[in-house]
């Protein structure tokens, strides 16, 4: 009995260890089994290959019908949508960028009625904000012929209500939140916590007021009047702007500034908003076109990642220079 060095094979693929041939016929088996699993790889591979295939071209009929659908609803008479939805800051779907970039072709298309900004938001960066505020009044001194609406959904509060304030009119729903025309900075203060516990801080900085808001240190008298000095500037640019956009349709009312919001019927009593309505309602009775056209543009699942993952960077980049406390139209 020869030994039989080759157990892996199945007990069927084996040869007759007595055959005086018994190694060329192993031989013969490994090479069938060793071509057998090579098409099976291949068969998988040609299957992960033809489904990676399909995903794509699945993703792709998906965006080009809805570009489709757009582009053949553009080309008719129609309203023009923009959307602003969630936090407004440089890094999110309702960033200034892509904003504009809605806006402007919202206007210069050839067949819109009238452009709707959908506004479900509850504020965000008052330098974002200040862009698309400016950016409206310019596209309507280019556009004369061609309304403009803010149409608030849950919330169009700080800075979303400073964009909204750009446009012809504002309409509301009875529930949403309107207003909070103020400006706000947070941060902590652990500096006693610290002496409690005994633990020092150490901070080393090149200008005496590089650590200004600095949670680890008590608060000093000049950093807080220059802050609130800030602060104060900022607010008056949006009364300022807040004025400019409403004009004499608001109503004399001492707290509008202080920073409160109100429910969208109360809103439209104080003059924040004109009445209440939807984005179907002002297209179809205002501007005359019940057919609406989206002209803001999603981030896809790839760019989302890879804004999470450089945004994630940053702030860790910002913590370890010591980056502070950022002001906010929330």
């Amino acid at each position: 009995m020869k030994p039989w060095p080759f157990r892996q094979l199945p007990p069927s693929k084996l040869p007759d260890p007595d055959d005086p041939n018994w190694e060329r016929a192993l031989i013969n088996s490994m090479a069938v089994e060793f071509l057998r699993d090579q098409r099976r790889g291949r068969r998988w591979g040609l299957f992960f290959k033809l489904a990676a295939l399909a995903y794509v071209l699945v993703l792709l009929a998906v965006v080009y019908s809805e570009n489709l659908s757009e582009s053949v609803g553009a080309g008719k008479e129609h309203t023009a949508l923009v959307e602003i939805d969630g936090v407004i800051s440089a890094d999110s779907d309702a960033s200034a960028d892509k904003i504009i970039t809605a806006l402007r072709k919202a206007f210069k298309a050839e067949h819109a009625k009238g452009v709707i900004l959908r506004i479900n938001s509850p504020g965000g960066s008052p330098v974002q904000s200040g862009y698309v505020n400016d950016e409206i009044r310019r596209l309507k001194a280019k556009y004369p012929d061609k309304p403009v609406y803010a149409v608030a959904v849950d919330a169009c509060a700080s800075g979303a209500y400073y964009i909204a304030v750009a446009a012809d009119e504002i309409y509301v729903d009875k529930a949403s939140l309107v207003g909070s025309i103020g400006v706000r900075i947070g941060s902590f203060g652990f500096s006693r916590a610290m002496e409690e516990l005994g633990i020092e801080r150490r901070l080393l900085v090149a200008g005496d007021h590089k650590g200004i808001l600095d949670p680890f240190s008590p608060l000093d008298t000049f950093d807080e009047v220059f802050v609130q000095r800030m602060l104060d500037g900022l607010h008056q640019q949006f009364i300022d702007a807040v004025k400019e956009g409403r004009g004499d349709r608001l109503a004399e009312n001492d707290e509008l500034f202080t920073g409160l919001f109100w429910t969208g019927a109360e809103s439209v009593e104080l003059g924040l908003a004109d009445g209440l309505g939807s984005s179907s309602s002002v297209a179809r009775d205002l501007i005359g076109a019940e057919e609406i056209v989206a002209y803001s543009r999603k981030r896809d699942l790839l760019e989302k990642l890879t804004e999470q993952l450089g945004a994630s960077i940053a702030s860790t980049w910002a913590q370890l220079i010591g980056a502070e406390g950022t002001v906010s139209l929330r």
